[in-house]
């Protein structure tokens, strides 16, 4: 049983601009209780890691619109292994259909497609909490 409410490291990795949409994630994840950081644009894997190892975060979110996902997240899960960390790595974004599979067997805990919706958005980033708690 959690005594806290769930931390979520929300950014964007490499050089995509777009941020709309991130931060209507962050605001439905701080609507639905969580703790959000959201550490911004242009973002590396050590800037990421970094923060999620100072706040203590339950998950990660990353944003792709630049269709990079599939050599950005898997850097993200090396990153996130390599400094020892078991923390659900979410992406959402554009990303293709026949690429999720791709990103779930490189290690990234869920795929969430434009349009997801809050509820989609906030039950997913809990399971993929859930999962790693009860492993």
């Amino acid at each position: 049983m959690r005594n806290r409410q769930y931390r979520v490291i929300l950014a964007k990795l490499g050089l995509d601009g777009h941020d709309r949409g991130i931060k209507v994630v962050a605001r439905i994840l701080r609507d639905a209780g969580m703790e959000v950081i959201y550490l911004g644009l242009r973002q590396t894997t050590g800037s990421i890691v970094a923060a999620a190892e100072e706040e203590d975060a339950d998950a990660i979110g990353l944003s792709m619109h630049n269709a990079g996902h599939l050599t950005l997240g898997p850097k993200m899960t090396d990153a996130l292994q390599e400094a020892g960390l078991d923390i659900p790595l979410v992406i959402g974004g554009i990303v293709p259909d026949e690429d999720v599979e791709e990103l779930i067997n490189s290690g990234v805990a869920a795929v969430l497609g434009p349009g997801a919706s809050a509820e989609e958005v906030v039950s997913t980033v809990s399971a993929a909490i859930s999962a790693r708690d009860q492993a």
